[in-house]
């Protein structure tokens, strides 16, 4: 799979050398001449200086046999603007790093397959961290309207019950059970019983994260 990265500075060199590691084809597009002199000693990967919004720099990156193009730069309208480029291309992804969460619309309304924001990504996470302290993320799933979490079993009312007095609801599923000391996963039966000091990994509903903790933590 072939991927085009524009912007190497944090966000596209982080991801310039993950995508490389599993074995895609990177080629990474930065005006910054030393930015493109410190992506081309740390990546195996081609290293194009020029400008991501030129149609030249694009063609000279084969953008038409590009799979994904991913615009990551910290200007917003830079992004947009080679966003649309290559959509005339035709690649199978395009995704768009934004700065301003405010900018998503802009982006959707010119049919952008994704955008994303680190920026807000990152705020997102540090706030789990202080109200979750005791939680671990593990995956977001869908348009965020899920998210798979480990949390400990620690409430008095979950201790000793069976999986079938707990799980399935509307709301979450228990989908795995880490019980203690060796933290062992086992698949969750319906019969199996809940002791304190075992994890689980459950897939709860965004909107009600706050009130299934509740069952399981102190």
């Amino acid at each position: 799979m072939y991927v085009i990265i524009m912007g190497a500075g944090r966000v596209g060199l982080n991801l310039a050398s993950s995508l490389i590691k599993a074995g895609f084809d990177v080629t990474l597009l930065e005006k910054d001449p030393e930015l493109c002199n410190n992506a081309a000693s740390e990546l195996d990967a081609l290293v194009i200086c020029g400008n991501g919004t030129d149609i030249k720099i694009l063609e000279e990156a084969n953008v038409a046999d590009a799979d994904a193009f991913v615009a990551g730069t910290g200007n917003d309208e830079a992004n947009l603007l080679a966003c649309i480029l290559v959509k005339g291309y035709n690649p199978k992804k395009i995704i768009a790093r934004i700065s301003d969460p405010s900018h998503a619309d802009a982006f959707k309304k010119v049919g952008i397959d994704a955008t994303v924001s680190p920026e807000l990504s990152a705020a997102s996470y540090l706030e789990k961290l202080i109200i979750r302290p005791k939680i671990a993320d593990m995956i977001m799933l869908g348009r965020g309207n899920a998210e798979l979490l480990d949390i400990p079993i620690e409430n008095k009312k979950s201790i000793g019950k069976k999986i079938s007095d707990l799980s399935p609801t509307k709301n979450y599923i228990i989908c795995a059970v880490y019980k203690s000391p060796d933290f062992e996963i086992l698949m969750p039966e319906s019969d199996m019983i809940l002791e304190e000091g075992d994890r689980i990994s459950i897939l709860i509903k965004t909107n009600y994260i706050q009130d299934v903790v509740k069952i399981f933590l102190k």
